[in-house]
């Protein structure tokens, strides 16, 4: 075992796993930037504020994952749509582009539940979703790049800044100078997103790849449960990367998996930016192709659809955080990685819950499931009635556990 663990730790250096290698310069930047609090209009958000390494890169608070899971912004009872999902493992997401396959349009790539940054402008959909939160009035909130740039060379970190992003970086009277300062902040978070810090590929499954250690009976159970039956790996492929690289868990496309809407999304009660109230629909990637005269098209048959999450760190959680509550999908319903995978395998097997806003805790006591937030282009070969036993269930569970980083031999 000795011998396989000391492989494993090579493993480790070789793909830049368990933050063996230093931060470049540009990495350690973006890394400055993420953690800034006071890129934001009351300089109480970073990024890691809904992206932390405590919970695997995605939102840390138990009280908010419990219930809508949907984090507040720098400007307090403002609340985006959507939970966050993970900044770890998102760098090698493409640009998003589409094949035709069985006739239709499959979209690949891209960042955001919705696809939205596409990655068309900076080369790096990472970089691009990276801009994003600083300008959304639901987020950081600041009014423009400009004031980005501003504060970054008010900070400790602005010689970095000016070393990685140009000579005159934070020359704000130059629109062309902001537009060019601003692209460098967005590839040096990418930048750091993708480092080994944050990437770290340490998990006790990358230790079972490398041959340093072995699953217990019940995580070799749910793996092979996870490549067959529950059809997971289906779109959480298991497949190497290119040059080699261990498993992403992700096959970067987008899915309607008939998930419900979550009563206790705060976007619901905000008529500010939501006029619709609780009749508001979440079209996801079907609607930002709307809003693109290129791809509206292929808006109707996407409607529904979100971009299939990494498993990685699925299952991370420190408990300095307090009680381990995670949310998963798009809008955060479910509560436990067990409850995801009962939906999985019983969506279309339990008859549906009178209300649609039943939260997840009533329908398993119901035995039901409230109806799809969007019932169109509902995914039903992949999952819905797949008769897995609870034990399979649990089985899956437990493997998904083994794909946390920062697991010891």
């Amino acid at each position: 075992m000795k011998q396989k663990t000391i492989l494993f730790t090579a493993l480790l250096l070789a793909t830049g796993g368990g933050s063996a290698l230093a931060l470049t310069t540009q990495e350690d930047l973006g890394k400055s930037i993420f953690f800034d609090d006071n890129l934001s209009i009351n300089n109480n958000q970073s990024c890691a504020a809904c992206h932390a390494p405590e919970s695997g890169w995605t939102g840390p608070d138990p009280i908010l994952n419990a219930a809508g899971s949907v984090y507040e912004g720098s400007i307090a009872d403002r609340f985006g749509n959507r939970k966050p999902p993970s900044s770890a493992y998102a760098t090698p997401s493409p640009i998003l582009h589409f094949v035709i396959e069985k006739k239709e349009a499959l979209f690949i790539g891209g960042n955001f539940w919705d696809g939205r940054a596409t990655g068309q402008t900076l080369g790096s959909p990472a970089a691009e979703q990276a801009q994003g939160p600083f300008l959304n009035p639901l987020e950081q909130a600041l009014p423009d790049a400009a004031e980005v740039i501003t504060r970054i060379c008010a900070s400790s970190y602005v010689d970095s800044f000016t070393q990685v992003c140009g000579t005159e970086p934070c020359d704000t009277t130059d629109p062309a100078t902001v537009s060019a300062a601003y692209d460098c902040v967005g590839l040096s978070v990418a930048a750091y997103e993708g480092s080994s810090e944050v990437n770290q590929y340490s998990s006790k499954y990358d230790a079972y790849l490398a041959g340093a250690v072995d699953l217990t009976k019940q995580e070799k159970k749910g793996l092979n449960l996870f490549k067959s039956t529950g059809k997971c790996a289906n779109c959480h492929v298991l497949d190497p990367g290119p040059n080699g690289e261990p498993p992403l868990f992700t096959d970067f496309t987008y899915d309607n998996l008939g998930v419900p809407r979550n009563p206790d999304n705060p976007f619901y009660s905000e008529p500010d930016f939501n006029p619709q109230g609780f009749s508001w629909i979440d079209l996801g990637l079907g609607g930002f192709l709307a809003s693109r005269v290129d791809y509206q098209q292929y808006a109707p048959a996407n409607n529904g659809k979100m971009k299939v999450p990494t498993l990685r760190n699925v299952d991370k959680w420190d408990p300095i955080l307090g009680d381990k509550i995670k949310a998963y999908s798009h809008n955060g319903y479910f509560k436990s990685l067990w409850q995801i995978v009962h939906f999985y395998n019983t969506r279309d097997a339990k008859p549906p819950c009178v209300d649609a806003f039943t939260p997840i805790e009533d329908a398993l006591a119901q035995d039901c499931w409230p109806v799809p937030e969007v019932p169109v282009n509902v995914n039903t070969k992949e999952l819905g009635d797949l008769h897995l036993t609870r034990a399979q269930e649990d089985a899956i569970v437990a493997f998904m556990k083994t794909l946390s980083d920062g697991f010891t031999p």
